[in-house]
């Protein structure tokens, strides 16, 4: 793990960069955290955030990646929950969570690239580096790596974190070639991720190009021109871009993208969100045939895999299943149904350690049936094995790549006074894919408008769960067991769409 880093016009050689997350190693270790443990990270894209993550994989911790749009009390629920030992944050970060109580962790605040920064840092907590930098670098093998404890947004109101199990040498080795499949790492790839680390996918990217010993280079954000220009400017072979990104390069006006010259990519991978066809296309006919899609998820890790030549023959697919892995369309019974009928997606990847979800291990319970797991995706195989995501059998919407459970908004709207019942669901937007839409029912002369819903939500909660659509309904549909008929709420603004996702 010697990759070359390059950040901010800053330049960190292989050594020096590996010296750095051997010394952070120490430092954990030094801090009490070792093999199982948890360190928790609410930090922007930076050298140092991926010198952390190598850190606790080389000593077998987790590292639990805390979104940086969390507000205090998702916050505060992530530290208890995970268990974690250590926290780490960037300092503005920090100082935009009133009342966070640290009770029961070590924390330490992320100062910037260099340890002199440390007068910016929120009261009381030291600097993490000059607390890394007075610590001797581990002089000890690395222990089998456990990967990330992600947080899934909740299906009841609280997000539950994946507590992967060890990899043994050959899962180890089957993952990291399952990744090279999907993701398209090689030795010598100059590899360009602008996407957020505390995602899954960018976060295994970040890993997967530090484990091939390559270069790269890491943007604190997305921005589009800037992206075309270090491309042709640092001759870019790869890069992580998500459907939202592929609106937004496509958004530039013409000039601009003939401007640079992208002859040296070969291969931008894509997981996350499914992408519409059409902005599939406009890409490949734009960057040529180096666009790849995968269909995975944070538990069951990759699936399906599909390539430029592909997605043009078969528009809307997600791939056929990756090499070892067992992919069943099952009914609510669990009987298999026949090629174009749509039934719940159930999958093995043998590649990936198993995994359990954090005091919830009846919800891991209920996604298995013969060794097969689901995550409540609706979809069909076509005659050649491709597979079609039709619809989710659970509520979950997926906002440029982001994924959303309503079940958490509902739960905090539900609080709010006046409101009598809820219902919280994803509608087409253009750029992000799916956006979300609350519709509200109040109690009898009780009053509320958008924008006060809006605000009550945007106080308690990251502003990506906020609802930009609420409507109010003087009575809810309903099924015939008395459960909001969501569907119903939801047709509308799907009509004559050919996507139902």
């Amino acid at each position: 793990m010697t990759p070359t880093i390059e950040f901010q016009g800053q330049r960190i050689e292989p050594q020096a960069f590996q010296k750095r997350y051997l010394r952070t190693a120490g430092a954990l270790r030094a801090a009490g955290v070792g093999p199982g443990d948890v360190i928790a990270l609410m930090m922007r894209n930076s050298p140092l955030t991926l010198e952390l993550m190598l850190a606790a994989r080389w000593i077998g911790a987790q590292w639990c990646p805390v979104n940086w749009h969390f507000k205090t009390d998702e916050v505060s629920f992530i530290l208890s929950d995970s268990g974690a030992k250590v926290f780490v944050a960037d300092a503005d970060l920090l100082n935009g969570l009133p009342g966070l109580r640290l009770d029961g962790v070590r924390a330490w605040v992320a100062c910037g690239a260099e340890p002199s920064d440390a007068a910016d840092t929120p009261a009381l907590l030291p600097s993490w580096q000059a607390y890394r930098d007075a610590t001797a670098p581990l002089d000890a093998p690395a222990s089998p790596p456990r990967g990330a404890m992600f947080y899934t947004s909740g299906t009841t109101g609280r997000p539950k974190g994946i507590r992967r199990a060890a990899a043994n040498p050959e899962q180890a080795a089957r993952g990291l070639e399952v990744m090279r499949h999907v993701l398209g790492l090689e030795p010598g790839m100059r590899a360009l991720l602008s996407a957020p680390m505390y995602h899954s996918a960018p976060n295994s990217y970040s890993i997967g190009v530090a484990l091939e010993s390559a270069q790269l280079f890491i943007e604190e954000r997305f921005d589009a021109e800037r992206t075309l220009r270090l491309i042709e400017q640092h001759r870019i072979t790869h890069a992580y871009l998500v459907p939202t990104m592929y609106v937004r390069l496509l958004r530039l006006p013409e000039a601009v993208r003939r401007r640079h010259d992208l002859s040296s990519m070969r291969f931008v991978a894509s997981t996350g969100s499914p992408c519409p066809p059409d902005v599939k296309r406009a890409m490949i006919e734009w960057w040529g045939p180096v666009i790849h899609e995968a269909y995975g998820s944070s538990e069951l890790g990759y699936m399906t895999r599909l390539d430029s030549a592909e997605a043009l023959r078969k528009p809307g697919s997600a791939g056929r299943p990756l090499p070892g892995v067992t992919l069943a369309i099952l009914d609510d019974d669990g009987r298999p149904l026949p090629q174009g009928q749509a039934g719940l997606i159930y999958v093995h990847q043998p590649a990936f350690a198993d995994f359990s979800y954090v005091g919830n291990d009846a919800a891991r319970q209920r996604m298995e049936r013969a060794g097969l797991k689901t995550l409540g995706d609706v979809g069909y195989l076509d005659e050649d094995g491709f597979l079609y995501i039709v619809d989710r059998a659970a509520d979950m919407v997926i906002s440029g790549g982001v994924n959303i459970y309503p079940a958490e908004i509902e739960a905090v709207l539900q609080a709010m006074p006046g409101v009598a019942d809820c219902a919280v669901f994803g509608i087409p937007d253009a750029e992000f894919g799916e956006a979300l839409a609350a519709a509200v029912q109040l109690h009898e002369n009780a009053q509320a408008d958008a924008a006060g819903v809006r605000e009550f939500l945007k106080s308690r909660l990251a502003d990506y769960k906020v609802p930009k659509v609420v409507a109010f309904h003087a009575q809810m549909p309903r099924e015939d067991t008395g459960k909001i008929f969501k569907r119903k709420l939801r047709e509308p603004y799907w009509a004559g769409l050919t996507r139902r996702i």
